[in-house]
């Protein structure tokens, strides 16, 4: 298979998926290496953009998941009436930060955190895509665990939950290493 068709099966991969696809899947099912399937991503991204295409192949963690560019989603909401996009509440943005910092957590984590009842804040999180069950913890009762999704990396422009903003210490200061100090 030469690199315009491994390109092609990708796309093909991703747009059947309508999920990200982890990139392990991927170099199986194209028998190539992690850098080699980079580069025919970004090749892919290249062959979307000079064809003047909306779509864009987006990096989520390991996974890579096909979707439009963001200058066509004002359109999309229009043409598509999402009901789910509506803005979060600052209860919502709470739980999406205790959540996203402390992953997999349960509901009676975020609500000791919070000091109010989240259930339904959590369930609406859910139902919006950024959050999913993380399985069950092995306590009495077995309550679930929450994690962030891949939709919730998306709607936050991040590739991986490594480039949430340091949190500041207990006395308000932030902690900045020497290597971030250069990389500025």
């Amino acid at each position: 298979m030469n690199i315009d068709e491994k390109i092609s099966v990708l796309e093909a991969i991703l747009f059947a998926s309508g999920e990200p696809v982890d990139s392990d899947r991927l170099q199986e099912a194209i028998e190539v290496d992690k850098g080699t399937l980079d580069k025919l991503m970004n090749l892919l991204n290249d062959r979307f953009k000079n064809c003047g295409s909306a779509l864009y192949v987006y990096l989520l963690n390991n996974s890579y998941q096909l979707g439009t560019r963001e200058e066509y989603a004002p359109y999309i909401k229009k043409a598509m009436e999402t009901k789910n996009n509506s803005k979060l509440s600052q209860a919502a943005f709470e739980v999406l930060t205790i959540i996203a910092y402390n992953q997999p957590v349960t509901k009676g984590f975020v609500e000791h955190v919070r000091g109010v009842d989240s259930s339904s804040v959590v369930n609406s999180l859910v139902e919006k895509g950024l959050l999913e069950e993380a399985g069950r913890i092995d306590v009495p009762g077995r309550p679930i665990a929450f994690k962030t999704t891949a939709n919730f990396l998306r709607c936050f422009k991040m590739k991986s939950l490594d480039e949430l903003p340091k949190l500041p210490s207990q006395n308000g200061e932030m902690q900045v290493s020497l290597e971030e100090l250069e990389d500025n």
